[in-house]
């Protein structure tokens, strides 16, 4: 081998390997300015790695991001932010406008929202499938979620959120303390996000 060639592969062996640190895609960066999660900066990791009590960016079921669209709680293809408060294998029920978690209080719901109209509610207790969650913000009284709407497939999770920076210093609250208890969902079809929601 030529000396021109002993420096072409040892130029090309360097860059292979120093190249794929600065072209990795940067963790994408998320700014909340709701009260429905502390507000302040997040980055985002994959919808894979959620897990029980994380915090979610996560598409609604038609019907209800329809509904949020139309009271202008949040438009349409725009992800809530929400913490997984129970997974599958877990009971979840609505009484009244309590909400229970394998038999715990964790929420209450309200009959109508600021301006007067009426919330949707549903009841009784459902045990989660493989594929379902359970979408709570429990440190919001306001917040629109599971406490209206029950259920929803874990498929509409399109990422994790881990903050970053809180202007409150405050961390995200959890529904409960995360036990590393794993979600499947199906493949999800949505494509990226941004936040602006209620």
């Amino acid at each position: 081998m030529t000396r021109f060639g002993i420096m072409l592969t040892g130029y090309c062996a360097i860059a292979a390997v120093v190249l794929p640190a600065f072209l990795r895609p940067a963790p994408r960066l998320v700014w909340n300015a709701s009260a429905s999660v502390p507000i302040g900066l997040y980055s985002t990791r994959p919808a894979a790695s959620a897990r029980l009590g994380d915090l979610v960016a996560a598409y609604a079921p038609a019907p209800v991001a329809r509904l949020m669209a139309e009271r202008h709680y949040l438009p349409l293809r725009v992800p809530m932010l929400k913490h997984v408060a129970a997974v599958a294998g877990q009971t979840v029920c609505r009484s009244g406008l309590t909400i229970l978690i394998d038999g715990k209080r964790i929420a209450e719901a309200r009959p109508r929202d600021r301006i007067g109209r009426p919330l949707p509610s549903w009841s009784g207790c459902r045990l989660l499938r493989t594929c379902e969650v359970f979408l709570l913000n429990p440190a919001s009284n306001a917040s629109f979620d599971g406490r209206y709407f029950g259920p929803v497939p874990a498929r509409g999770i399109v990422a994790v959120l881990d903050p970053l920076w809180l202007p409150g210093g405050g961390a995200a609250a959890s529904a409960s303390a995360s036990d590393g208890r794993e979600i499947s969902p199906e493949p999800s079809t949505h494509g990226g996000f941004h936040d602006q929601h209620r």
